[in-house]
C-alpha cells in the first residue's frame, strides 16, 4: 500500500529524536546504554505503525524494545503510538534493516520479531524475504545464544517456506502454530495488519525458532 507522504516527518523526527534514535550505527554494542539499564533487547524488523511494540512494552516493562521501519511516513505514526503508550522502554530506529549487523554488535539482541513481512511470492523475489539463509545468517550474529525469532504471517505460503528455511539452516523449531488465534494466547499482542485479518476470519500462523 503506498503510503501518503508527510512533508512534516523529516521536522517531527529532528524534535523527537530522544525516541526515533537517529544514526543507529553510532549505537552498536551500547544498545543497553542508550536506555541506562540492563534489560535485555528485543527487535522488530519492520515495526509498522507501531501497536505491536507499544503492547509489548506495556506487557514487559523489564525488556528494551527496538522497532526498526525503512518507510518515514510510517515511522511517524509509529513514533505518536509509542507516546501515547506512554512507555520508557521503547525507542524506533528509521534505518533500512538489510543488515543488523551494522547497527547491533554480536550477541547484543535477545529476540527478533516477523511480523506480517512482505511475502515476495516471486521466485525471483526470494532473496528479499526476510526468512531467506542470508538473513537468518546476520540474526545468529547479533542474537545471544539462547535468542529466538518469532514469525507471525497471514501468507501460508511464506509460512510454509520459513518453516523449511529455518530447518534447513540447523534452527531448531519450539513452536509453529497453523492457527494462532484459536490457541487463545493470553500473551499474544496484535499488531494492526493481525487485526484486520482477524476479523475477517483469516488464519494467522506463527513460529518460533532458536539457533
Amino acid at each position: 500500500m503506498r503510503q501518503r507522504n508527510k512533508p512534516w516527518a523529516d521536522d517531527f523526527l529532528k524534535d523527537n529524536d530522544q525516541l526515533v534514535i537517529p544514526n543507529a550505527m553510532d549505537h552498536k554494542g551500547k544498545w543497553q546504554s542508550v536506555f541506562k539499564n540492563d534489560y535485555p533487547i528485543h527487535v522488530e524488523i519492520g515495526t509498522g505503525k507501531g501497536q505491536f511494540l507499544a503492547g509489548m512494552a506495556k506487557q514487559h516493562p523489564d525488556i528494551n524494545f527496538i522497532g526498526i521501519e525503512v518507510a518515514k511516513s510510517i515511522i511517524v505514526s509509529a513514533a505518536e503510538k509509542v507516546m501515547d503508550s506512554e512507555v520508557e522502554n521503547l525507542l524506533l530506529l528509521n534505518e533500512d534493516a538489510a543488515d543488523l549487523r551494522e547497527m547491533f554488535a554480536e550477541n547484543e539482541i535477545e529476540t527478533i520479531y516477523l511480523n506480517f513481512s512482505d511475502p515476495w511470492p516471486k521466485s525471483r523475489h526470494e532473496k528479499r524475504r526476510l526468512t531467506y539463509h542470508t538473513f537468518l545468517e546476520q540474526y545468529k550474529e547479533v542474537l545471544d545464544t539462547k535468542g529466538k525469532v518469532i514469525f507471525k504471517t497471514d501468507n501460508r505460503g511464506l509460512f510454509e517456506y520459513s518453516l523449511v528455511s529455518f530447518n534447513e539452516f540447523g534452527m531448531k523449531l519450539e513452536e509453529v502454530s497453523l492457527d494462532l488465534h484459536a490457541m487463545d494466547d493470553p500473551l499474544n499482542v496484535m499488531t494492526e495488519y493481525e487485526e484486520k485479518f482477524a476479523a475477517k476470519g483469516q488464519v494467522i500462523y506463527r513460529s518460533r525458532a532458536s539457533f
